[in-house]
Protein backbone atom coordinates (compact mmCIF):
# COMPACT_ATOMS: atom_id res chain seq x y z
CA UNK A 1 0.00 0.00 0.00
CA UNK A 2 2.81 2.60 0.65
CA UNK A 3 4.20 1.58 -2.80
CA UNK A 4 1.14 2.57 -4.17
CA UNK A 5 0.33 5.38 -2.19
CA UNK A 6 4.11 7.14 -2.77
CA UNK A 7 3.04 6.43 -6.99
CA UNK A 8 0.17 8.73 -6.80
CA UNK A 9 1.95 11.05 -4.61
CA UNK A 10 5.01 11.82 -6.44
CA UNK A 11 5.06 10.11 -9.54
CA UNK A 12 1.63 10.01 -11.24
CA UNK A 13 -0.47 13.10 -12.08
CA UNK A 14 -4.28 10.94 -12.30
CA UNK A 15 -5.81 14.69 -12.55
CA UNK A 16 -4.58 14.79 -16.07
CA UNK A 17 -4.62 10.87 -16.96
CA UNK A 18 -8.87 11.11 -17.74
CA UNK A 19 -7.82 14.38 -20.15
CA UNK A 20 -5.54 11.99 -22.06
CA UNK A 21 -8.17 9.02 -22.09
CA UNK A 22 -11.21 11.03 -22.91
CA UNK A 23 -13.37 8.02 -23.58
CA UNK A 24 -13.15 6.35 -20.98
CA UNK A 25 -13.70 9.35 -19.15
CA UNK A 26 -17.11 10.54 -21.52
CA UNK A 27 -18.95 7.07 -21.75
CA UNK A 28 -18.49 6.18 -17.60
CA UNK A 29 -20.14 9.89 -16.95
CA UNK A 30 -22.97 8.59 -19.56
CA UNK A 31 -23.15 5.24 -17.49
CA UNK A 32 -22.94 7.41 -14.06
CA UNK A 33 -26.05 9.93 -15.23
CA UNK A 34 -28.26 6.36 -16.68
CA UNK A 35 -27.85 4.19 -13.59
CA UNK A 36 -27.60 6.99 -10.37
CA UNK A 37 -31.54 8.17 -10.23
CA UNK A 38 -32.33 10.97 -7.83
CA UNK A 39 -31.63 14.11 -6.62
CA UNK A 40 -28.94 14.66 -3.83
CA UNK A 41 -27.71 11.58 -3.25
CA UNK A 42 -25.35 10.63 -1.01
CA UNK A 43 -22.13 9.42 -2.40
CA UNK A 44 -19.03 7.88 -1.33
CA UNK A 45 -16.27 7.48 -3.84
CA UNK A 46 -13.99 5.25 -2.54
CA UNK A 47 -10.20 5.29 -4.16
CA UNK A 48 -12.14 8.13 -6.37
CA UNK A 49 -8.13 9.44 -7.11
CA UNK A 50 -8.30 13.31 -7.41
CA UNK A 51 -12.09 13.83 -7.32
CA UNK A 52 -12.67 13.76 -11.40
CA UNK A 53 -16.07 11.57 -10.91
CA UNK A 54 -16.67 12.85 -7.61
CA UNK A 55 -16.82 16.44 -8.73
CA UNK A 56 -18.25 15.53 -11.43
CA UNK A 57 -21.93 14.31 -9.55
CA UNK A 58 -21.46 16.94 -6.75
CA UNK A 59 -21.76 19.50 -9.80
CA UNK A 60 -25.52 17.55 -10.53
CA UNK A 61 -26.02 18.41 -6.81
CA UNK A 62 -25.26 14.88 -5.34
CA UNK A 63 -23.66 14.59 -1.87
CA UNK A 64 -20.63 13.54 -2.22
CA UNK A 65 -17.35 12.13 0.01
CA UNK A 66 -14.12 11.38 -1.59
CA UNK A 67 -11.38 8.64 0.36
CA UNK A 68 -8.30 8.08 -1.71
CA UNK A 69 -5.13 6.44 -0.44
CA UNK A 70 -2.68 9.39 -1.70
CA UNK A 71 -2.61 12.40 0.19
CA UNK A 72 -1.25 14.30 -2.89
CA UNK A 73 -4.40 12.86 -4.72
CA UNK A 74 -6.83 14.33 -2.19
CA UNK A 75 -4.73 17.85 -1.92
CA UNK A 76 -5.23 17.92 -5.97
CA UNK A 77 -9.41 17.35 -5.11
CA UNK A 78 -9.12 20.22 -2.81
CA UNK A 79 -7.38 22.49 -5.13
CA UNK A 80 -9.81 21.79 -8.60
CA UNK A 81 -12.80 22.00 -6.10
CA UNK A 82 -11.99 25.63 -5.05
CA UNK A 83 -11.63 26.25 -9.00
CA UNK A 84 -14.48 25.24 -10.19
CA UNK A 85 -16.27 26.21 -6.69
CA UNK A 86 -17.81 23.03 -6.15
CA UNK A 87 -17.43 21.60 -2.51
CA UNK A 88 -17.51 17.85 -1.53
CA UNK A 89 -18.93 16.64 1.44
CA UNK A 90 -15.57 14.98 2.74
CA UNK A 91 -12.19 14.79 1.78
CA UNK A 92 -10.37 11.75 3.51
CA UNK A 93 -7.21 10.32 3.02
CA UNK A 94 -7.72 6.36 4.12
CA UNK A 95 -7.98 3.23 2.80
CA UNK A 96 -10.26 0.80 1.01
CA UNK A 97 -9.22 -1.84 3.25
CA UNK A 98 -9.88 -0.04 6.38
CA UNK A 99 -13.20 1.51 6.45
CA UNK A 100 -14.57 0.26 9.71
CA UNK A 101 -14.28 3.57 11.72
CA UNK A 102 -16.98 4.77 9.50
CA UNK A 103 -20.54 4.59 10.56
CA UNK A 104 -22.55 6.87 7.93
CA UNK A 105 -24.59 4.92 4.77
CA UNK A 106 -24.46 5.62 1.37
CA UNK A 107 -27.16 5.90 -2.03
CA UNK A 108 -24.02 5.27 -3.73
CA UNK A 109 -20.75 3.67 -3.90
CA UNK A 110 -17.89 3.80 -6.35
CA UNK A 111 -15.55 1.52 -6.40
CA UNK A 112 -13.20 2.62 -9.59
CA UNK A 113 -10.03 2.73 -8.57
CA UNK A 114 -8.99 -0.26 -5.42
CA UNK A 115 -10.17 -3.17 -7.25
CA UNK A 116 -7.14 -2.83 -9.77
CA UNK A 117 -4.60 -2.24 -7.27
CA UNK A 118 -5.40 -5.17 -5.25
CA UNK A 119 -3.62 -8.32 -6.35
CA UNK A 120 -4.82 -11.16 -3.49
CA UNK A 121 -8.42 -11.90 -4.30
CA UNK A 122 -9.11 -11.95 -0.50
CA UNK A 123 -8.38 -7.76 -0.68
CA UNK A 124 -10.57 -7.28 -3.10
CA UNK A 125 -13.16 -9.28 -1.61
CA UNK A 126 -12.59 -7.36 1.27
CA UNK A 127 -13.23 -3.49 -0.35
CA UNK A 128 -16.34 -4.56 -2.18
CA UNK A 129 -17.47 -6.13 1.32
CA UNK A 130 -16.82 -3.23 3.12
CA UNK A 131 -18.27 -0.82 0.85
CA UNK A 132 -21.04 -2.98 0.94
CA UNK A 133 -21.44 -2.74 4.89
CA UNK A 134 -21.78 1.12 3.84
CA UNK A 135 -24.11 0.90 1.03
CA UNK A 136 -28.10 1.41 1.74
CA UNK A 137 -30.61 -1.39 0.96
CA UNK A 138 -31.41 -0.76 -2.92
CA UNK A 139 -28.57 1.14 -3.27
CA UNK A 140 -26.03 1.63 -5.94
CA UNK A 141 -22.59 0.14 -6.83
CA UNK A 142 -20.06 0.97 -9.31
CA UNK A 143 -17.05 -1.00 -9.55
CA UNK A 144 -14.02 -0.97 -12.39
CA UNK A 145 -11.57 -3.14 -13.52
CA UNK A 146 -8.70 -2.82 -15.89
CA UNK A 147 -8.19 -5.44 -18.58
CA UNK A 148 -5.80 -7.79 -19.20
CA UNK A 149 -5.08 -7.19 -22.20
CA UNK A 150 -4.33 -3.29 -21.57
CA UNK A 151 -0.68 -3.52 -21.54
CA UNK A 152 -0.46 -5.09 -25.06
CA UNK A 153 -3.39 -2.51 -26.17
CA UNK A 154 -0.83 0.03 -24.70
CA UNK A 155 2.27 -1.35 -26.75
CA UNK A 156 0.39 -1.76 -30.04
CA UNK A 157 -1.33 1.30 -29.98
CA UNK A 158 2.06 3.06 -30.20
CA UNK A 159 3.56 -0.09 -31.56
CA UNK A 160 6.60 0.37 -28.63
CA UNK A 161 9.34 -1.77 -28.72
CA UNK A 162 8.78 -4.98 -26.71
CA UNK A 163 11.43 -5.62 -24.31
CA UNK A 164 10.02 -9.53 -23.32
CA UNK A 165 7.57 -10.86 -25.04
CA UNK A 166 6.74 -13.58 -22.10
CA UNK A 167 6.06 -10.46 -19.93
CA UNK A 168 3.20 -8.78 -21.47
CA UNK A 169 1.44 -12.28 -22.66
CA UNK A 170 1.94 -13.07 -18.85
CA UNK A 171 -0.37 -10.55 -18.00
CA UNK A 172 -2.78 -13.09 -19.58
CA UNK A 173 -1.92 -15.68 -17.16
CA UNK A 174 -1.95 -13.96 -13.98
CA UNK A 175 -2.62 -10.67 -14.34
CA UNK A 176 -0.41 -9.21 -11.75
CA UNK A 177 1.88 -6.00 -12.76
CA UNK A 178 5.33 -5.80 -10.22
CA UNK A 179 5.87 -2.70 -9.02
CA UNK A 180 7.52 -0.13 -11.31
CA UNK A 181 7.20 -2.18 -14.51
CA UNK A 182 5.68 0.91 -16.56
CA UNK A 183 2.84 1.32 -13.47
CA UNK A 184 2.43 0.76 -10.13
CA UNK A 185 1.28 -2.81 -8.26
CA UNK A 186 -1.79 -3.99 -10.02
CA UNK A 187 -3.94 -6.84 -11.28
CA UNK A 188 -5.67 -6.97 -14.48
CA UNK A 189 -8.41 -9.49 -15.58
CA UNK A 190 -10.45 -10.42 -18.24
CA UNK A 191 -14.01 -9.54 -18.48
CA UNK A 192 -15.39 -12.92 -17.54
CA UNK A 193 -13.33 -12.53 -14.00
CA UNK A 194 -14.29 -9.87 -13.41
CA UNK A 195 -18.06 -10.46 -13.81
CA UNK A 196 -18.13 -13.25 -12.05
CA UNK A 197 -16.23 -11.94 -9.03
CA UNK A 198 -18.86 -9.48 -8.69
CA UNK A 199 -21.54 -12.10 -9.59
CA UNK A 200 -20.31 -13.65 -6.29
CA UNK A 201 -21.80 -10.82 -3.98
CA UNK A 202 -25.38 -10.56 -2.80
CA UNK A 203 -26.15 -8.02 -5.79
CA UNK A 204 -27.83 -7.21 -8.78
CA UNK A 205 -26.19 -6.91 -11.76
CA UNK A 206 -27.51 -3.73 -13.77
CA UNK A 207 -24.84 -3.43 -16.53
CA UNK A 208 -21.55 -4.76 -17.44
CA UNK A 209 -19.98 -2.99 -19.91
CA UNK A 210 -16.52 -2.76 -21.63
CA UNK A 211 -16.04 1.12 -21.34
CA UNK A 212 -13.87 1.67 -24.28
CA UNK A 213 -14.31 -1.43 -26.61
CA UNK A 214 -13.16 -1.11 -30.35
CA UNK A 215 -12.58 2.63 -29.79
CA UNK A 216 -9.68 2.37 -27.83
CA UNK A 217 -7.12 1.44 -30.64
CA UNK A 218 -8.18 4.88 -32.18
CA UNK A 219 -7.95 6.49 -28.92
CA UNK A 220 -5.93 9.57 -30.10
CA UNK A 221 -7.41 9.65 -33.33
CA UNK A 222 -10.86 9.98 -31.73
CA UNK A 223 -9.81 12.60 -29.59
CA UNK A 224 -8.68 15.44 -32.20
CA UNK A 225 -11.71 15.11 -33.64
CA UNK A 226 -13.94 18.16 -33.37
CA UNK A 227 -16.75 17.72 -30.89
CA UNK A 228 -19.46 16.70 -33.01
CA UNK A 229 -18.27 13.94 -34.58
CA UNK A 230 -16.19 13.42 -31.53
CA UNK A 231 -19.50 12.75 -29.83
CA UNK A 232 -20.39 10.21 -32.74
CA UNK A 233 -18.23 8.16 -31.70
CA UNK A 234 -18.83 8.38 -28.09
CA UNK A 235 -22.35 7.23 -28.96
CA UNK A 236 -21.40 4.25 -31.06
CA UNK A 237 -18.39 3.21 -28.22
CA UNK A 238 -21.66 3.35 -25.54
CA UNK A 239 -24.02 1.48 -28.20
CA UNK A 240 -21.08 -1.30 -27.98
CA UNK A 241 -19.93 -1.31 -24.61
CA UNK A 242 -22.82 -3.79 -23.83
CA UNK A 243 -22.24 -5.95 -26.75
CA UNK A 244 -21.03 -9.61 -25.46
CA UNK A 245 -18.55 -9.66 -28.52
CA UNK A 246 -16.68 -6.67 -27.90
CA UNK A 247 -16.81 -6.14 -24.38
CA UNK A 248 -13.28 -7.74 -23.98
CA UNK A 249 -11.54 -5.72 -26.42
CA UNK A 250 -11.75 -2.77 -24.06
CA UNK A 251 -9.07 -1.65 -21.46
CA UNK A 252 -11.54 -0.82 -18.76
CA UNK A 253 -14.55 -2.81 -17.41
CA UNK A 254 -17.47 -1.13 -15.44
CA UNK A 255 -19.62 -2.82 -13.04
CA UNK A 256 -22.90 -1.30 -11.97
CA UNK A 257 -24.91 -3.14 -8.91
CA UNK A 258 -27.69 -2.75 -6.55
CA UNK A 259 -27.38 -3.90 -3.55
Amino acid sequence: MKEIEAWYDTKYDEWTRLERHKIEFDITKRYLDDYLQGENLEVFDIGGGPGRYSLYLAEKGHRVSLLDLSKRNIEVAKEKSFEIGIQLNDYIHGNALELDYLDKTYDVILLMGPLYHLVKESDRRTAVEGALKLLKPNGIIVASFISNYAPLQDYLSKVSPIESVDRILGYLENGKNKTLEGFTTAYFTDYMGARTFMKSFELTELVFAGVENILCCKEKEINSLEDSEYKKWIEIGYYLSRDENVIGTSQHFLYIGRK
